[in-house]
């Protein structure tokens, strides 16, 4: 290997050390910027109605349980009977649900807080 000629550097060298952290100012308009008011209001559009509708889910899972025993006793295959299957099936809502937020918010979250990290921080 070459050593470059004498007399001759690279760039100067940058500051050293970690960027400056962001001013509660800076937060502030972050905070009241539209894309910020665009990013709650997506994430509140999706885990709202997914809290809701996960919540019914189970509260009605458990007012048949307690009420419906009839209904939940049904043999639907086997020695399964409904009352099991739906009990089961709170696991699977609950895999689909976070599967569903998983894919919501790799497509509509990430990328604008990523680009809304980058700006505060200066990283862009």
């Amino acid at each position: 290997m070459t050593s470059p000629p004498q007399g001759s550097s690279g760039p100067a060298p940058g500051p050293v050390g970690p960027a400056p952290e962001p001013t509660p100012e800076q937060f502030l308009a972050v905070q009241q910027s539209e894309e910020f008011i665009g990013l709650r209001r997506s994430f509140r559009g999706f885990a709202i109605p997914m809290t809701i509708a996960f919540l019914v889910w189970y509260l009605a899972y458990v007012l048949l349980s307690t009420y419906a025993e009839g209904f939940m006793s049904i043999q639907v295959i086997g020695n399964l009977n409904l009352g099991i299957i739906l009990g089961l099936s709170q696991f699977v809502m609950t895999f689909l649900i976070t599967w569903l937020y998983i894919r919501h918010a790799n497509k509509n979250l990430d990328p604008v807080s990523s680009r809304i990290r980058d700006e505060l921080e200066g990283t862009h």
